[in-house]
């Protein structure tokens, strides 16, 4: 793993209203799947205030914030990244910090903090009359849909067509699995979870729930923010590894929306980018592993199946996408880690959920499962790696497809870890997250750089649009293609 070179200098920061010392309580809690609020706020009675903290580096343990140094200036000046090419940003022990040129001031006194938590995840309809409008929000994301420059005006009109072409086959995937996606429920259900976790470690904060397709957008909840005055905000991605159509298509939305507010252009922000290496994930996972595998007349027989949700191949061989190396080190890490306990069994990883006519990353769950079975593996345990919350991918893909195919290829005992949800353990490593990154939050500028600033030529446009409809056409009605679409869409 490559190792960046981070500079900038950290201020010594007050955060009135917290405590950072390491508290003994283990919450417990677990998901009800009720309905919450999409804002839910925890205050502590106590007027706690700290300064001089160092978080301990995410990319290494989820150590308690009583282990942390005694100066922020003591920061390690290291981050670890495979690659970075998406996004300029400096970074210190795991989390974003926007590189605009503008510094924290260091106060003599505290300075009253109200602290938010924003939880970003990707939404999903909650009935069936939702599915087809979700589909468009979907498929419309230039990150979902990467198309040249000359084609990005058919963006909106390619989503809305592959929208309504797939929402009937969508629409059965839902009414299987109750008529809905409870992804909003559970994340709303895990909020309140940190919320709760935050304050038993005397944390006072808001904490928010944005979805990218779905409701409660993103662009609702900063709003939300905005109007409850939050001085510091942490935000965190709920998809353990990072990839430009997961938290970084969300990272593009926030940068949007906050470089053209003055107010919140001076928020100060941390965002942590992943966390699939923090000791607290890799343990509750490996906990959750362990658990299943003892559901098995012979556990120690019994095939480890990651499967993890595909992205296309130039996501990562032409953008630089960090997911596949991320995800590989991730297993590693969680089999290390059972390794521990004595648990050696064999594992594979492969990817699922793909669409399209485009090569996407290989080996495919489908297909390895059906080698599994038909190279005599008898006993199998799918784990849902990439994702922290059941939803259609794991309720009906996973459950009923991918189980269906595997009992058919021969493999006679199938059993799924469920997602981390409300898991105590899990919820706990995102309180101690959150905490670490506080000191570590900086203001975003509103100021576009040069390579964000869009140069306007009326003529150029025009001609891009006149000859790109033409080709547009010709290539959208060519047999070719339309072979292709009708893949795209089964």
């Amino acid at each position: 793993m490559d190792v960046a070179s981070c500079s900038g200098v950290l201020c010594k920061t007050k955060l009135g209203g917290l405590n950072l010392r390491n508290s003994d309580h283990v919450f417990s809690t677990s998901c009800s799947y009720t309905r919450s609020s999409t804002s839910v706020s925890c205050h502590s009675s106590k007027n706690l205030q700290v300064d001089n903290v160092t978080p301990q580096p995410l990319a290494r343990s989820s150590s308690s914030p009583s282990s942390m140094g005694k100066d922020v200036l003591g920061l390690s000046k290291q981050c670890f990244h495979k690659r970075n090419t998406v996004e300029k940003t400096f970074c210190s022990a795991g989390v974003c910090i926007y590189d605009n040129g503008i510094a924290v001031e260091s106060h003599s006194h505290a300075v009253e903090e109200k602290v938010g938590v924003l939880l970003l995840n990707l939404g999903g309809p909650e009935t069936l009359n939702d599915v087809q409008p979700f589909l468009f929000n979907l498929f419309a994301d230039p990150d979902i849909i990467r198309l040249p420059s000359l084609f990005r005006f058919l963006q909106r009109p390619l989503a809305k067509l592959i929208s309504v072409l797939r929402a009937p086959k969508s629409k059965e995937g839902y009414a299987a699995i109750g008529g809905g996606s409870p992804l909003r429920k559970i994340t709303d259900e895990q909020a309140h979870a940190l919320k709760m976790a935050l304050e038993s470690k005397n944390i006072s904060a808001n904490v928010y729930v944005g979805m990218r397709y779905w409701y409660p957008f993103t662009e609702e909840a900063i709003h939300q923010i905005k109007r409850d005055r939050i001085t510091r905000l942490v935000v965190l991605p709920l998809y353990p590894q990072f990839s430009i159509s997961t938290t970084g298509s969300s990272i593009r939305v926030l940068n949007s929306i906050f470089r053209n507010d003055a107010h919140l252009s001076r928020l100060p922000v941390a965002v942590i980018k992943s966390w699939y290496q923090r000791e607290g994930y890799i343990k509750s996972m490996a906990d959750l592993i362990a658990k299943e595998l003892e559901t098995f007349s012979e556990p120690a027989e019994v095939m480890i199946f990651f499967s993890a949700h595909g992205v296309p191949v130039s996501y990562v061989e032409d953008a630089g996408d960090p997911y596949k190396d991320q995800m590989e080190e991730c297993i590693y890490l969680i089999m290390q880690e059972l390794k521990t306990r004595g648990i050696d069994n064999k594992h594979t990883l492969a990817y699922q959920s793909r669409v399209g006519p485009v090569q996407w990353l290989k080996p495919y769950t489908d297909e390895v499962l059906v080698e599994l079975g038909q190279n005599g593996v008898k006993s199998l345990l799918a784990v849902p790696i990439s994702f922290v919350s059941e939803h259609i991918e794991t309720l009906e893909e996973i459950d009923m497809e991918y189980k269906h195919l595997a009992l058919e290829s021969g493999i006679e005992n199938w059993g799924r870890v469920p997602a981390l949800g409300c898991t105590s353990s899990f919820i706990t490593d995102l309180a101690d997250a959150v905490i670490e990154a506080l000191p570590l939050a900086r203001a975003m500028s509103t100021s576009l750089s040069t390579s964000e600033v869009v140069d306007h030529d009326p003529v150029r446009d025009f001609i891009k649009l006149f000859f790109g409809s033409i080709l547009a056409f010709l290539l959208l009605f060519s047999p070719r293609m339309i072979s292709a679409f009708r893949n795209y869409l089964c």
